[in-house]
């Protein structure tokens, strides 16, 4: 039985579909015992969970012997439980096991802790839904577990992705203060107008690596994400289907926007409550992105929503998009996993971290005051204008 998973492993192992390394494999203590990559479908946590094995395979060949990647879509697991396996795994003298899929499992959670506290030589690291609340809902894994979020590719990744570079990541305050200085030693090497509406358009999910129409396989992605990722661990009625899809498609329709919940609300044939539900929902999914002041928060009314990344603006063709709209969908992207973003009643889109006012633009402004500007058409910026895309180096 382990000898069938182990060629699966090794044959995936070889094959990994995105050769990358991500910045997140610097960012987590593998040596924790229980480790949950948290993700948005289509981000890439397969693909991360084998580039894992892979370079395991290279730096430790002999420890790599010991690392196994299961998927629990496979159908042994319908009649053998975690416990079972895992038990063998150890036996056979596995110490890594890598888990794909663990919430398609019964009582996943409990026999991952059951797991923890039998068999104290076993690492276990697994993928789950951004939908899920890890730990809130799963008591029996919430004190021993360490989880980490994957996000899609930034510009950066997927600049060194495409042309095989190794372009660093740089914080936030030094893109403040030295962008100039940064911007020019980038640009001696490439020129980042040339790829980043490519990147805008296709380049946050690795899915443009594969040899099929992005565009269809952007959409088939999402309505798995409403079908799978919220139907199925939201436990909602799939009479509720339709429903979700005509308000994300309202919603790829007008953001960024201010919402009206009493208008999509009757388009949707829902009350104002449920309707605040479904947008959560779609916001847990990483669909969209909820902007809030610095003292508001979910279940208020935000006072703006954004497509979670720019690809998803891309996703109908019934509209045209503007260049404002990409501008301040990407900007707000590029920030929100590691900063704090809002909005504010200052004379400025948003306020990070509590201190920087900052506008995102498609064009360079007159005169920029107090606030910083991230510009979509600079190659490379001076004083408080700075290039939109050096904000796609954060990660």
């Amino acid at each position: 039985m382990l000898d069938a998973f182990r060629k699966t492993h090794d044959y995936l192992v070889e094959h990994v579909r995105v050769p990358a390394r991500r910045v997140l494999q610097d960012e987590i203590n593998w040596n924790d015992r229980l480790i949950a990559i948290k993700g948005g479908r289509g981000v890439g946590k397969t693909d991360f969970l084998l580039n894992y094995a892979k370079e395991q395979r290279l730096l430790a060949p002999e420890e790599s012997k010991h690392t196994l990647y299961v998927n629990f879509n496979d159908f042994y697991f319908t009649e053998h439980s975690l416990v079972e396996f895992a038990g063998q795994f150890v036996a056979a003298g596995g110490r890594t096991l890598v888990i794909d899929q663990a919430f398609k499992y019964p009582n996943w959670s409990k026999e991952l802790s059951q797991c923890f506290y039998r068999y104290p030589s076993l690492r276990i690291i697994f993928t789950a839904s951004s939908v899920m609340r890890l730990i809130e809902d799963n008591k029996d894994i919430g004190t021993i577990v360490h989880s980490y979020n994957l996000r899609g590719f930034s510009f950066r990744e997927y600049l060194n992705v495409t042309l095989g570079l190794k372009l660093p990541v740089f914080s936030l305050e030094d893109i403040l203060k030295r962008h100039v200085e940064i911007a020019q030693q980038i640009c001696q090497r490439i020129k980042p107008l040339q790829y980043f509406n490519d990147y805008l358009h296709h380049g946050y999910y690795p899915l443009f690596l594969e040899p099929h129409d992005f565009s269809e396989s952007l959409l088939k992605m999402m309505n798995m994400i409403l079908e799978v990722d919220v139907l199925l661990i939201k436990q909602i009625e799939v009479s509720s289907l339709p429903k979700l899809r005509k308000l994300l498609y309202l919603m790829l329709q007008e953001t960024p926007c201010s919402l009206n919940v009493s208008n999509l609300a009757q388009a949707i044939d829902c009350s104002r409550s449920t309707t605040m539900n479904y947008i959560k929902y779609l916001k847990d999914a990483r669909l969209l992105n909820m902007l809030y002041p610095e003292d508001k928060q979910f279940p208020l009314k935000p006072t703006k929503v954004y497509m979670q990344n720019t690809n998803l603006c891309y996703a109908t063709s019934t509209r045209n998009i503007d260049r404002q709209t990409i501008a301040e969908t990407f900007f707000y992207n590029a920030l929100h996993g590691n900063h704090k973003i809002n909005a504010t009643d200052r004379s400025a889109m948003f306020i990070i971290d509590g201190q920087y006012y900052m506008d995102a633009l498609a064009t360079t402004p007159s005169k920029t005051g107090i606030r910083y500007c991230a510009i979509a058409d600079l190659e490379q910026g001076s004083q408080k204008n700075i290039p939109l895309w050096l904000f796609g180096f954060l990660y």
